[in-house]
């Protein structure tokens, strides 16, 4: 609660970003961030919740970091927030040119292709965050998650009662999707290549008798293909990209044989 107490104060003056106290407040929630002990948004049985202020923490983290060279190798980057680093002691497999920023949370057992997380992300155990895949700040994505080449999963800092992308449990996101504005991705769901999903985006449920349409989410164990729609504009009539779910993967088989089904039966390409 004092930890709070000071980041809220700060949020409304910032003349308390020179005091020593907040200052020392908003680099112990980062650093908590960066262990995992505190995470943006995390699940709840009503849903999931977002802490708005660590959000705010993270914002005023900025104006009170220098600038600074940060030297990796023959590499120079000159920047305010410095790398995450010993990732052998944490379990993590980072391949050259994989990149998280000190800030994000990252479990045993990830493994970080030529990749980027930023400051704010939570990325479970597990996962695979594939070559130049990227994850944006304060995005939530949870165990065993694939994400294929060339994913952008996007970050939302402000405004702070905005929430952040998440990406539930054994999704599998195929290559060049890209997911942003807060959207939700359920357990187990398979989206295939391209797929782009913004907070106003049509989500179509396809198999039924009737469309059925999502915005935001994508439900659990659901397979996913780019689409488009008609719509209609003062100059005509044009199609619009949207996103159409096209079956669901089964519960009666295991996570990686469901996978395979759910991508060779529907022909979704990843």
């Amino acid at each position: 609660m004092e930890l709070r107490q000071l980041i809220e104060a700060a949020w409304e003056n910032r003349d308390l970003l020179k005091d020593q106290d907040t200052i020392i407040a908003i680099r112990s929630v980062i650093d908590e961030l960066d262990k995992g002990a505190r995470r943006i948004a995390e699940p709840t049985k009503s849903g999931w919740v977002v802490n708005e202020w660590l959000k705010k923490a993270v914002i005023l983290y900025f104006p009170i970091q220098k600038m600074q060279v940060i030297e990796v190798g023959p590499f120079e980057y000159y920047d305010k927030i410095k790398l995450k680093t010993g990732f052998e002691k944490l379990g993590i497999r980072v391949v050259p040119q994989a990149l998280a920023r000190y800030g994000s949370y990252v479990s045993p057992g990830v493994i970080m292709m030529p990749s980027y997380i930023n400051i704010g992300a939570y990325v479970d155990e597990g996962t695979m965050v594939d070559t130049w895949a990227t994850v944006g700040s304060c995005a939530q994505i949870g165990k065993k998650v694939h994400l294929s080449g060339g994913v952008g999963i996007g970050g939302v800092l402000e405004p702070v009662q905005a929430t952040p992308v998440i990406i539930e449990d054994n999704a599998f996101i195929g290559s060049r999707c890209i997911i942003v504005e807060g959207i939700r991705v359920g357990k187990e769901a398979v989206l295939g290549a391209n797929v782009t999903l913004t907070g106003s985006s049509k989500i179509i449920d396809v198999t039924g008798n009737e469309p059925k349409e999502y915005k935001g989410y994508i439900p659990e164990r659901s397979v996913v293909i780019p689409g488009s729609f008609t719509k209609t504009f003062a100059s005509g009539k044009y199609q619009v990209p949207c996103a159409l779910i096209i079956g669901k993967r089964k519960e009666s088989t295991n996570k990686k044989t469901s996978l395979n089904e759910a991508l060779r039966e529907n022909e979704v390409a990843v």
